[in-house]
């Protein structure tokens, strides 16, 4: 859950702590200037660590990373772990790892776990929350996972799918509060967490 903590609503920095093009988008929907900063974190996973404690561990070293160099801004830290039967999914980066996820996930329930974080160093205010969603993938074939590759190529993305393009033809349910965090970047969670703070997204 969010927890609230309330801060005086002033003029404001906002810096997105990531390199993603897919997190940069959704952000925009806001209408509000930003910047991104890449951080430059390990994101090995601690040992008996779980998707959810990595994903929010990770989502809060990124934000607090690019807080402390830039101390009187708001950073935004995201950081999305998916995971099947206990296994964590990486991105696959190639097709054949990815059909290999895909096959895996074929019939399944596919857990993603996306971390959120809002911090502001100067303040000493930080805000974070982990949001679920699952996708039920329906039974795929061979023949229906190769064309998909070859017409999308996700093989920067956890999964091997995206949800904004073709990836939706691969499912039969999903369940979840907010679909923008299968893209990584959850905004009604991101929302709440400004307003937590005094920031109301429509007047940014």
């Amino acid at each position: 859950m969010c927890s609230p903590q309330k801060t005086d609503n002033q003029t404001h920095k906002l810096i997105l702590a990531s390199s993603s093009p897919y997190r940069a988008e959704l952000l925009n929907r806001l209408g509000t200037p930003f910047t991104t900063q890449s951080p430059n974190i390990d994101e090995t996973p601690q040992q008996d660590e779980t998707p959810q404690a990595l994903a929010l561990r990770l989502s809060i070293e990124k934000a607090a990373v690019i807080a402390k160099a830039n101390p009187s801004s708001w950073v935004i830290g995201s950081d999305q772990v998916a995971e099947l039967n206990g296994n964590i999914l990486h991105k696959p980066g190639n097709i054949e790892n990815a059909r290999h996820q895909l096959k895996a996930s074929s019939g399944k329930t596919v857990n993603f776990y996306t971390g959120l974080c809002l911090s502001h160093y100067e303040k000493g205010v930080t805000q974070h929350c982990i949001v679920p969603f699952s996708v039920n993938f329906l039974s795929l074939n061979n023949e229906l996972i190769d064309s998909y590759l070859s017409k999308e190529k996700p093989f920067n993305c956890a999964g091997s799918f995206k949800i904004e393009g073709l990836g939706i033809t691969l499912f039969h349910s999903m369940k979840g509060d907010d679909y923008t965090s299968l893209i990584g970047l959850p905004m009604m969670a991101l929302c709440k967490l400004l307003r937590n703070v005094g920031i109301e997204p429509l007047s940014m």
